[in-house]
């Protein structure tokens, strides 16, 4: 209270000029996503003539039976549940596996290991040497080329390092290890138990990925059985800008006025369980990053 009684103008005024800009941010951040619900609850007819800015006009959920009456929608939802579920999985184990041994003061060869780690984010084979590696493994049009290629992001991996060296006292790893914990059992039952932010954290940013990746299955799959969520909407698109899933007797203007609605619908479809996880994650996401992102 003391310090707040001493607050000078110039104070003040810094703090009025950060809620300002903190304001526009939010505004500009938001009222794109309120848009894109509104607009897709909206009558077409509305849409196209501008008189959605911010409640639904109209109410009509057309846009929606239509995205769901695709017979592939739910195939896709399916899909990639199962990518999301099983790749972040794996993201996470060769994360933690990784970060784990980088974060030790007695490990001798991790500056060298973490050198070699870090070169792979400047430097990659390419497209076609890595199209051509997966091909000669056999995961062309299998599940595990959507999940293996990228089973350890180098950023995660570093941030979580930071984080077992930050947030994880090294002498509480020697007292359990003076106790008779192996390496495994000392990152089981004291490194995670304790790690739980960063866990969180990692989970999001990997679940996230996972549920917006496209470009994997675009390269690799070919089987349409096997397409997630993204590609099965890029479908129902270029489906709707050709009018195939418009009925056929629909006149051309209202053929344009679906398609408009359509894009909104196939978006909130694509987002609301992501929109939905965050919240129960929110809670240690900032700390997570913060404390992993802090030199160590």
């Amino acid at each position: 209270m003391a310090y707040l009684s001493r607050r000078t103008k110039a104070d003040k005024i810094f703090d009025m000029v950060n809620i300002v800009i903190l304001s526009i941010i939010l505004i500009s951040v938001i009222y794109p996503l309120i848009f894109v619900v509104s607009a897709s609850f909206s009558d077409p007819v509305k849409v196209l003539q501008g008189a959605v800015w911010l409640l639904p006009k109209g109410l009509n959920v057309e846009s929606y039976e239509l995205v769901f009456s695709h017979d592939q929608i739910m195939v896709g939802y399916r899909n990639t549940i199962i990518y999301t579920l099983l790749g972040t999985s794996i993201n996470l184990v060769m994360t933690i596996l990784g970060a784990y041994p980088l974060s030790r003061r007695d490990f001798r060869a991790r500056t060298f290991f973490t050198f070699l780690f870090v070169f792979t984010m400047f430097f990659s084979g390419g497209l076609i040497p890595t199209y051509l590696v997966m091909k000669q493994l056999g995961f062309i049009n299998t599940i595990w080329a959507i999940v293996l290629p990228g089973a350890v992001s180098v950023w995660n991996m570093t941030i979580m390092r930071n984080f077992f060296q930050n947030s994880v006292p090294f002498e509480l790893q020697e007292a359990a290890m003076i106790d008779g914990c192996g390496n495994v059992t000392l990152l089981l039952k004291v490194v995670l138990p304790l790690s739980t932010p960063i866990i969180a954290v990692m989970i999001m940013f990997y679940g996230v990925g996972h549920w917006n990746a496209f470009f994997n299955a675009l390269v690799y799959l070919s089987d349409e059985k096997k397409y997630p969520l993204q590609l099965v909407l890029r479908s129902i698109l270029i489906q709707e800008q050709t009018g195939e899933i418009i009925a056929a007797d629909d006149s051309a203007i209202r053929r344009q006025m679906m398609a408009e609605i359509i894009k909104y619908a196939s978006i909130v479809v694509a987002s609301v369980p992501v929109l939905i996880l965050y919240p129960f994650l929110q809670k240690y996401f900032v700390h997570g990053v913060m404390v992993g992102a802090l030199k160590g």
